[in-house]
């Protein structure tokens, strides 16, 4: 039996983050590729209930990978993952060697009974049969000896442990090894999955090697080209070939360099994986990383009020996505209670019969600055930055709608920011300083949008409430295809996630048509810069 496998998992782990939908010449290449490079054991992808689809990773049955088989094997063997619960065993025939040679069954904590009869069921089958033990840190010492227990009964190929939060340290991946290694039968091989929230994936995937070196039992390591997995993403195969070819292995490097050069690149500058402040929140609270998207997707909610969000989740809600209540909490944590009565009066007396003028920090802010220096000269209106200070306007106020702007400007632009009045949201701070006027988040916004928070439309929808009549919009400009097109300050920090620019336009654009339709008092809106949210584009 060899000593150490390495199993790479691109298309299983990878799928994530396309879908499955790698296209049938790289999952036919990366297969290729990782035979070529001598990889012990190759995943393609998983096995679903549903029909298989030409370029997916998502198998119907085993017969369905043979389109993406080249020159088949001995050295490698070829796996596909099933979920315990989401796989109907009806549809797997006996294993006849031509495609899939094992199979490996991933199931959660609390479940390992049910899912290691689910792999006993394909062990019968003929398949070699590998078992992932999700949320591994979990498991308290004696469910750790009663999961050996329960795995000798069966004697698989493997058991892996999976650090699916990227929470664990050394002694976690010690604790839970040790207690495997000592109740395991010698002839079942011990893996290892991880996750790279917290940057150590890497780091962790060589300890456990390290730990292993002078113990009997044979080992798999997990890992993925580039690192290519759900959320942080997972250790790159090209680093853990590299420090297992100086201790003694023989994975030909040149192999795995092609595939990324041939396969990988498309995928990375299309998609997105890894190490971010985010998902090193997950993993410091054993988060599912669901919950982390939602979050970014639909609030564009800053690390700081993130961190907040999950830790007042309770530990189990932690490790699953309850989107209700997850919305349940951003709002509450958005709407700290706060008295606004007396700030609100004092701004209805300063906009009484007053244009308003709105600055949004959209590029035609600046490109079109000597309009609308004209326009604050002839019409003299009060002028309010909408989330950001451009140092090319002196204000009357600023309005801000979100923790990371309000930071920004204050650090970046501090003569600026002192001297301006500042109307803040309630979800920013509750307590004002000198020139701040703190107003109650929920004046600000109506919900039934994902991206309501808005700040022009926050704005906007204060400014009704503060019966101003007549407000005139500049730089106000529509997301753009790249981040830094469409802002005025390229340095902004980003509030909106990911690039889907054009249904955010839309979105946006829905919200602004519902300002002006439903407004009590504030029924001329203009724009002064061109808009894409104007009625005729």
């Amino acid at each position: 039996m060899k000593k150490i496998e390495l199993l790479d998992c691109t298309l299983r782990d990878g799928a994530y983050i396309v879908d499955s939908r790698f296209g049938s010449p790289a999952i036919k290449g990366i297969i290729k590729k990782m035979q070529d490079a001598n990889v012990d054991i190759i995943e393609c992808g998983w096995l679903k209930n549903g029909l298989h689809t030409e370029g997916s990773s998502f198998y119907h049955v085993p017969d369905d990978l043979k389109p993406y088989l080249i020159e088949k094997n001995t050295r490698s063997t070829y796996t596909v993952m099933i979920d315990w619960d989401r796989y109907d065993l009806d549809l797997l025939p006996p294993c006849d060697g031509e495609t899939v040679d094992a199979i490996r069954v991933v199931f959660p904590h609390g479940r390992y009974k049910e899912g290691i009869a689910v792999g006993n069921a394909v062990k019968e089958k003929g398949y070699q049969v590998f078992y992932q033990a999700a949320n591994t840190l979990a498991y308290s010492d004696e469910e750790l000896r009663g999961l050996a227990e329960e795995i000798n009964r069966i004697h698989p190929s493997g058991l892996s442990v999976v650090d699916t939060f990227g929470a664990m340290y050394e002694e976690d991946l010690e604790r839970i090894t040790d207690i495997l290694d000592k109740n395991l039968d010698e002839g079942i091989k011990l893996g290892f999955h991880s996750h790279n929230n917290q940057q150590l994936s890497f780091a962790l995937t060589i300890h456990f090697v390290k730990m292993f070196q002078n113990r009997k039992r044979g080992i798999i390591v997990d890992a993925s080209l580039n690192g290519m997995g759900r959320g942080a993403g997972n250790t790159p195969t090209e680093l853990i070939v590299n420090y297992l070819n100086r201790n003694g292995c023989s994975y030909e490097m040149d192999s795995i360099m092609a595939a990324i050069d041939i396969y990988m690149e498309y995928f990375k500058e299309n998609y997105e994986w890894g190490y971010s402040t985010p998902y090193f929140i997950a993993g410091m609270y054993c988060c599912h990383v669901n919950n982390i998207a939602y979050l970014l997707q639909n609030h564009r909610t800053s690390a700081k009020d993130m961190r907040s969000i999950i830790e007042s989740l309770q530990p189990e809600d932690r490790r699953k996505y309850d989107y209700d209540l997850l919305e349940e909490k951003y709002i509450e944590n958005q709407n700290k209670a706060v008295d606004d009565e007396e700030a609100v009066d004092d701004l209805k007396g300063a906009f009484r019969d007053r244009t308003i003028l709105l600055i949004a920090p959209g590029k035609s802010a600046v490109e079109k600055q000597g309009e609308i220096l004209e326009f604050i000269r002839e019409n003299k209106p009060v002028v309010i930055a909408v989330n950001a200070l451009l140092g090319e306007y002196s204000y009357d106020y600023m309005f801000v709608a979100n923790s990371a702007r309000y930071d920004y400007a204050k650090e970046s632009r501090q003569e600026q920011f002192g001297r301006v009045k500042k109307i803040v949201l309630s979800n920013i701070k509750t307590k004002p300083e000198e020139n701040e006027y703190i107003i109650s988040f929920n004046r600000a916004i109506k919900r039934g949008w994902e991206h309501f928070d808005n700040a022009v439309i926050c704005c906007l929808r204060l400014l009704d409430k503060l019966e101003v009549e007549h407000a005139v919009i500049a730089g106000f400009d529509g997301f753009k295809t790249k981040y830094n097109e469409s802002y005025a300050d390229t340095s902004l920090p980003a509030i909106n996630p990911g690039k889907q620019w054009d249904e955010l336009n839309k979105e946006i654009k829905s919200m602004f048509t519902d300002v002006k339709q439903t407004a009590n008092v504030l029924r001329r809106i203009e724009m002064l810069t061109e808009s894409y949210f104007t009625e005729d584009r």
